[in-house]
């Protein structure tokens, strides 16, 4: 059996899926990478999947789970690389990928992944920020 790897890059796990993606892979790859993420306390997931040509509704379902397990180890995620013949045939499935953000490419799936993360921890300085304005002013 084919396995994914999971490559971590500062607090990102980088998943570069260069396989045919079988059922039992795919499963595979959800287990290893939730291990990864609690292990690594990694908070982004980049799925690179640039080297596939097909994917079916299994395939598509398995990156909405990636991402609700990932959601709940608080870890966001990013698909990147999606050829416009795999957006088509997800949009012609039904499957919307949920959860699920998209890239062009690794680069900017970084750059999606920090700028969540500065959204999450933004909102308290800038109320401790006006806080201290306010406290300042005579």
């Amino acid at each position: 059996m084919d396995r994914v790897p999971i490559l971590k890059i500062g607090d990102i796990l980088l998943v570069s899926i260069q396989v045919d993606m079988s059922d039992q892979t795919a499963v595979q790859l959800q287990e290893d990478l939730a291990e990864r993420i609690v292990a690594t306390g990694s908070h982004g997931v980049i799925i690179d999947i640039t080297a596939l040509d097909i994917v079916d509704s299994f395939v598509g379902r398995m990156l909405s789970t990636i991402a609700s397990i990932s959601k709940v180890l608080d870890a966001e995620t990013v698909v990147v690389g999606m050829r416009p013949a795999v957006a088509i045939t997800l949009v012609e499935l039904g499957l919307s990928l949920n959860g699920i953000r998209t890239a062009l490419n690794v680069e900017r799936g970084m750059e999606l992944i920090a700028a969540a993360r500065a959204d999450e921890h933004d909102p308290d300085e800038l109320d401790d920020e006006a806080d201290a304005e306010t406290t300042a002013s005579p």
